[in-house]
């Protein structure tokens, strides 16, 4: 058996054909497109949409493909009526005007409820949603269905109409992790009725024929991509691990931090797993803050470059995106400009020093496992091996833990068996003054004292 997984990220969409043994057949890449509509800037979702079946159908003809899964970013949502979208789907990363945002905020549950705190943009997406209603409620008296983003693409392409606990649990204030059930925004505003049943992420919901084949395939359906990437090493009984998940967003996700620990002004908040389970969680945009501050590097970073930014002390001081667990701190290179390949060097360290901060407030003492594109030759993997030696590491046999993960789903849901690779444990690299960069960082920072306490409350 086969699977082909679409993996849809904020920056890049990506399609991977899996077999049972784990490893990756084919790929395929391509780029969101975001255009203007009224007031909104919104996905052009016939665009995707016609990458997506095409890369399908070739997959299926090429590969014997059996069955399609997806695999979502955050902060997305998607209003259905029987045949299509109510609205195009918007863009997480826009603020309400002032006067709306003034309105819709107060309507937000508390903390304590959804644990989802009250962040920038669309980040909960349940507040771009108050934002829609506002203006275009009949968006809204239109819709038959409600649905997360990796739900619409599984409907999208001949299944069910369906709810998923993951990516509605997903920092949305949608869902009050302690009950298990949606949070007091949904039944205030009535939108109970327009969530549709459950199936776990992963279940058959449908089929289809792509390409040329005379027989349809299952579509499964479709998870959060972070809660995918903890669900491909949590199968392989590893033991209590943290799991960092790189990409455009950096997620740290420790079942095992207190959830009393969490600060909503850090963002900290509780992910759901498939299953349910609190997950807490603390992240920042590590992926586009890479680029802002290398200028769009791609490519390698050598060893020498990381050593001479650390020697001469250029850094970069948070933050260079919304959120994160540094909000309010305006991002800014300090010490000599540096050149092009410096620039990399220094947001590599950035990254680096940023997860470090997130795995003492998010309390992590156990095995960290680095997963996702940030990782590219394990440098990222290798520094904070050797920031935190206090810690194992390991690191994802594959960059792509998240369709790794979807695709365990999918085949799992039909009792077939897969094999993932194990994640390989991780060598600390030998910078010389790493430590003291970090603790020049933490300071310049202006957060010392409070990554003290956290880390003490870690050990």
């Amino acid at each position: 058996m086969k699977v082909a997984v679409l993996d849809f990220g904020k920056t890049n969409s990506k399609l991977f054909v899996f077999g049972q043994d784990g490893q990756i057949l084919d790929e395929r890449r391509t780029q969101p497109n975001w255009t203007r509509k009224g007031d909104f800037s919104v996905l052009d979702e016939t665009a995707l949409h016609d990458w997506a079946a095409r890369v399908v159908g070739e997959a299926v003809d090429n590969h014997g493909v059996e069955g399609l899964m997806v695999s979502g970013h955050g902060c997305t949502f998607a209003l259905v009526d029987n045949a299509a979208l109510t609205h195009p789907i918007l863009d997480y990363e826009q603020e309400p005007p002032a006067e709306i945002a003034a309105q819709i905020d107060r309507r937000i549950p508390d903390f304590a409820e959804t644990f989802s705190p009250l962040l920038p943009l669309g980040f909960n997406y349940g507040r771009h949603m108050l934002w829609l209603k506002a203006v275009q409620s009949s968006a809204f008296d239109a819709a038959k269905s409600i649905l997360g983003h990796p739900q619409y693409w599984s409907w999208r392409f001949g299944g069910r109409a369906v709810s998923e606990v993951s990516y509605l649990g997903c920092h949305s204030h949608l869902w009050a992790p302690r009950k298990r059930d949606f949070s007091s925004l949904v039944d205030a505003e009535g939108w109970r009725g327009q969530m549709p049943a459950f199936e776990r992420a992963g279940a058959v919901i449908g089929e289809r024929r792509f390409g040329g084949a005379t027989q349809p395939i299952a579509i499964h359906n479709g998870v959060h991509d972070s809660n995918a990437a903890l669900h491909a090493y949590r199968r392989q009984e590893l033991g209590p691990v943290t799991v960092v998940s790189t990409g455009t967003w950096v997620v740290v996700l420790n079942p095992d931090c207190p959830l009393d620990a969490l600060d909503r002004d850090r963002d900290m908040l509780v992910n759901v797993d498939v299953d349910a389970g609190p997950v807490p969680t603390i992240r920042f945009m590590g992926g586009r803050e890479f680029a802002t501050i290398s200028a769009g590097w791609q490519g390698a970073i050598a060893h020498s470059l990381v050593q001479q930014v650390i020697d001469a002390g250029i850094m970069a001081l948070p933050s260079f995106a919304p959120g994160g667990p540094m909000p309010g701190h305006p991002g800014e290179l300090v010490g000599r400009t540096p050149n092009a390949e410096e620039r990399a060097a220094v947001a590599l360290l950035y990254v680096a020093l940023m997860i470090d901060l997130c795995l003492d407030l998010i309390h992590s003492n156990d095995t960290v496992i680095v997963d996702g594109g940030l990782n590219s030759g394990g440098v990222l993997a290798a520094l904070l091996a050797q920031l935190r030696p206090g810690q194992p590491f390991m690191q994802g046999a594959t960059l792509e833990g998240s369709a790794t993960g979807a695709a365990a789903l999918a085949f799992e849901s039909v009792g077939r068996e897969f094999a993932a690779e194990a994640p390989e444990p991780v060598c600390a690299s030998g910078f010389a003054g790493l430590a003291g960069y970090r603790d020049s960082w933490r300071g310049l920072s202006g957060d010392r004292g409070m990554v003290e306490t956290a880390a003490r409350g870690a050990r």
